[in-house]
């Protein structure tokens, strides 16, 4: 439903999780709760926020189509920012077995693993991607998630990456969330280059770079920096030859094993270093003082049955976290936010508060959008959730279960 000036008002709370950068150590459990609060939205855009009564003298309420939320909780629209959503097949079987041998995978058997999804994605037409990308989308979307980051990385070969990004690309035009892409043609090393990760990495930054650059839609370049995948040194090579063609960076790390991959990310800035499940105490240190998005993904933790990423710790040293799904069909093919909330309360130690930081303004800090969305402040995009119950207390404790009654994207109204 489309509405140009909407008045969201009689909110039991509005939690606006309110900032233009990432949140940081306490920081993150402050989420600037305003009760029985309102907010003004006029042509997509946040005019203005406060309690009801105030905002009711401020504007005349006729002028707008008005939304009463009483006995609801409105929060700013979840924002996940590491996915791998585009894909051609499932794994379900290897999912099985690896399930009957209870044991996480190996670098090379993770390797494989990812090859057998590239040659079904090499097969994939750019019709059949999007088909599947848009379904994908709108499960997202219906858990409250109003802006999404997408992976390539399961082409490898230039061709079928470019497919996949240009895939996301039109997602993002013709679907209501906004899709972030990321180049990570750094996933593994196809089978074209097996024994020639260098050279590998010299076609990446010849070829594909210097054309993906062309196509002015692609933000992020990612690289897996870790055991048995990409070296450091490999990863500095093509993340420094990706900076020099103005892409912002990440880095999957510390994923496998302590590799010493946070050192890396804060040595070359990164906006997210990510996964960090074996990071070392130096590397915690270090992202808390660079202010680097440390992106987290319990979804991989639980599913391979791995230890959880030292949230807590992190987040207790100062750092700024993220929460995100790592959807893909691997070894994390689901894009729950509820489970997602119950894992980072129950297993990672996080309060409500800071799961909710890490799933908002963090994790719009965690794509470089943080002084455009991520939270509820005057002059941010209008993208809203309303839940079902008075309390954004309910998103851990209704575990499993999709509390999100109402999504506002860019002022528009979507009924779930």
């Amino acid at each position: 439903m489309e509405g140009d000036k909407l008045l969201i008002r009689n909110a039991s709370q509005v939690i606006t999780c309110s900032g233009f950068a990432a949140k940081r150590g306490a920081e993150m459990s402050n989420l600037h709760i305003i009760d029985d609060g309102a907010v003004v939205i006029s042509g997509g855009i946040i005019t203005h926020v406060g309690p009801t009564n105030d905002i009711l003298r401020t504007v005349d309420a006729d002028d707008y189509l008005e939304i009463d939320a009483t006995g609801r909780a409105l929060l700013p629209g979840f924002v996940d920012s590491h996915t791998h959503f585009l894909f051609g097949g499932y794994r379900e079987k290897v999912f099985s077995e690896r399930l009957k041998k209870n044991h996480s995978l190996s670098p090379v058997e993770y390797s494989e693993d990812v090859l057998g999804t590239v040659s079904a994605t090499r097969s994939c037409d750019f019709e059949q991607l999007w088909e599947a990308g848009y379904e994908r989308l709108d499960e997202m979307f219906n858990m409250g998630v109003t802006t999404v980051e997408g992976k390539s990385g399961y082409g490898l070969d230039f061709d079928t990456e470019l497919k996949q990004l240009r895939v996301m690309a039109d997602l993002n035009d013709e679907h209501p969330m906004d899709v972030v892409s990321t180049y990570f043609g750094g996933h593994v090393t196809p089978s074209e280059y097996t024994h020639q990760t260098d050279d590998y990495i010299t076609y990446m930054i010849e070829k594909v770079l210097p054309e993906l650059r062309l196509e002015r839609s692609v933000t992020f370049c990612d690289v897996y920096c870790d055991q048995g995948l990409f070296s450091l040194r490999q990863t500095e090579r093509l993340l420094r030859a990706a900076r020099s063609l103005r892409f912002k960076l990440k880095m999957h790390t510390d994923s496998i094993a302590s590799f010493d991959g946070a050192e890396l990310a804060a040595k070359l800035k990164t906006v997210s270093a990510d996964h960090l499940l074996y990071v070392s105490d130096v590397g915690i240190k270090r992202l808390a003082c660079s202010g680097i998005v440390a992106t987290l993904l319990p979804f991989s933790s639980f599913s391979q049955n791995k230890p959880y990423a030292r949230g807590r710790e992190m987040i207790d040293a100062g750092c700024a976290v993220a929460l995100a799904s790592d959807y893909n069909p691997g070894n994390c093919f689901s894009c729950s936010i509820p489970m997602l909330f119950a894992l980072a309360c129950i297993q990672m130690k996080l309060t409500p508060e800071e799961a909710l930081t890490a799933l908002t303004i963090n994790g719009a800090a965690a794509l470089g959008l943080a002084k455009k969305t991520g939270s509820i402040d005057v002059g941010k995009k209008a993208d809203l959730i309303l839940l079902k119950y008075p309390s954004y207390k309910f998103l851990p404790y209704n575990i499993g279960m999709n509390i999100v009654d109402t999504v506002i994207k860019d002022g528009i109204l979507y009924m779930i």
